[in-house]
């Protein structure tokens, strides 16, 4: 083994090609091309196989990263699925979206000179192999169950538990009032970090699994919708799973003027675009193209709206930031794209009005500094007196972050509890809510947070329900007899 692996002495670090930034701006196209197969194997037998793999400790799924790169460093590629695809519904998606620079990668212990393995791309690189050669094959229980368990949400944590639960036999029923399968992994992620038959080719290995899907189905007491104590009682135990999409709203002078836009309605009607659907006439205008653009926020989500911009060919995309560089959430892999690609970013500048008669023609904003750290140790911003500007803007919009809907007045189910947050409660071992027989994972529990948390969620809370459904099975089982 040895001999194949500990060559980052010798060996540079190398990310698969990265398209150039006058390609990319074109195109919704995912901008790393694949690795060729002596790529990824050099590239893999780079770890050290140290003794405490601080990348498996710091990825949320505990992955088993120094197997399988050693499997694909020898040459080992169907051993190597296997063991990825052990721990993990949907490697092929985290290879892609996961910000490896934050966990993984960032913990890796090679010391800086060497650089970390390129540990991201060689996960995409197997299972891209493996749906190749078709060693990715449907879940076949080994006996079916009568059990019927229903999720609400078809996102990566409804999708990690379906997978979960329909390998342990449950008849698998998943609601999503859309209509597609992946939540925000198809509607609010660009498809230039991740292709959208990347999730359709999952969703149709579910289906042949057995999973159920029922899409364009609400839940709630609206026309066309399922009500939640129907939805419970069709099967023995439900499972909800929808994420958070109320998006954080921002206020000041003129922040009700047209122009000014949600994040999530941004890049829907971008991804709708790129899926070929008809966008209805108020979705017309949420479209960059000859505008000057204006992003406000620093996570992920932002990084998404300024690069999609650029795409739809904005005259000009600026980032407004209330920190640094260094403090910014998002990816830093993300934000070196961005720029790379014409974003401007303003640091330290956070907006204080918007300027317009009906329609927005400006954000102006005030320079910021770095104060004191406050009670989470994170540096607290102040602003810096007479320091305003004003850029032009004919679209602004809002990635401020997102909120759980409130699910208990939507669903009429008082006995939901929420926390202050307005996250569901559940147990912090077994997922379950405050109803009996109703579960929870995902954003909905977390708050917004990253896709592999939501998949390690929905596959731990389908253990939780398996669980459960037997306990039960059991306790009645002893009544009967007594």
């Amino acid at each position: 083994m040895t001999n194949k692996m500990l060559k980052f002495v010798s060996v540079q670090q190398r990310q698969p090609e990265k398209r150039t930034a006058d390609d990319r701006r074109v195109d919704f196209d995912e901008i790393y091309e694949d690795f060729v197969p002596a790529g990824a194997t050099e590239q893999a037998s780079r770890c050290s196989q140290c003794g405490v793999p601080f990348c498996s400790v710091h990825c949320p799924l505990g992955n088993n990263i120094p197997d399988w790169l050693m499997l694909t460093a020898q040459g080992r590629l169907e051993e190597a699925y296997g063991v990825s695809s052990a721990t993990n519904s949907f490697p092929e998606i985290c290879g892609r979206i996961c910000p490896q620079d934050r966990l993984c990668e960032g913990n890796c212990v090679i010391e800086p000179g060497f650089e970390s393995v390129t540990i991201g791309a060689v996960e995409r690189y197997i299972t891209d192999t493996a749906f190749e050669n078709g060693w990715v094959r449907p879940t076949r229980p080994f006996a079916e169950r009568e059990e019927s368990v229903g999720i609400v949400g078809a996102g990566p944590a409804g999708l990690a538990a379906a997978e979960r639960l329909r390998a342990a036999g449950f008849q698998v029923h998943v609601y999503d009032r859309y209509d597609r399968v992946g939540g925000l992994l198809v509607y609010g992620i660009p498809g230039f970090k991740l292709e959208k038959h990347i999730v359709s080719r999952r969703h149709d290995l579910l289906v042949e699994s057995g999973v159920v899907f029922h899409l364009g189905q609400g839940i709630g007491s609206g026309e066309g919708e399922l009500s939640f104590e129907a939805l419970r009682a069709r099967h023995n135990a439900v499972l909800i799973a929808t994420g958070v999409y109320k998006s954080r709203e921002i206020g000041g002078p003129g922040a009700g003027l047209a122009g000014i836009e949600r994040a999530l309605d941004y890049l829907t009607a971008s991804n709708r675009r790129s899926l070929g659907d008809t966008l209805p006439d108020e979705a017309q205008a949420l479209d960059a193209s000859g505008k000057h653009v204006v992003v406000l926020g620093g996570g992920d989500t932002a990084m998404d709206c300024v690069r999609t911009a650029i795409r739809q060919g904005a005259k000009s995309v600026r980032c407004l930031y209330r920190r640094d560089k260094a403090n910014m959430p998002g990816s830093a892999r993300e934000v070196k794209n961005a720029e790379e690609e014409g974003v401007q970013f303003e640091w330290l500048a956070a907006p204080e009005a918007f300027v317009g008669d009906g329609h927005v023609t400006g954000v102006r904003a005030t320079r910021m500094k770095l104060g004191l750290p406050d009670a989470s140790g994170r540096q607290s911003v102040e602003a810096l007196e007479g320091s305003s500007f004003t850029l032009e803007a004919d679209l602004v919009i809002k990635a401020l972050g997102f909120d759980p809907e409130p699910l208990p007045q939507l669903w009429a189910q008082p006995g939901l509890e929420v926390s202050r947050w307005g996250t569901l409660k559940v147990g912090q071992q077994d997922f379950q809510t405050t109803v009996p027989g109703v579960f929870a994972a995902g954003d909905i529990v977390r708050g917004a947070s990253l896709v592999v948390w939501a998949i390690k969620d929905g596959r731990e809370a389908a253990a939780s329900i398996q669980q459960w459904i037997e306990a039960n099975n059991t306790a009645a089982a002893a009544r009967e007899q007594g």
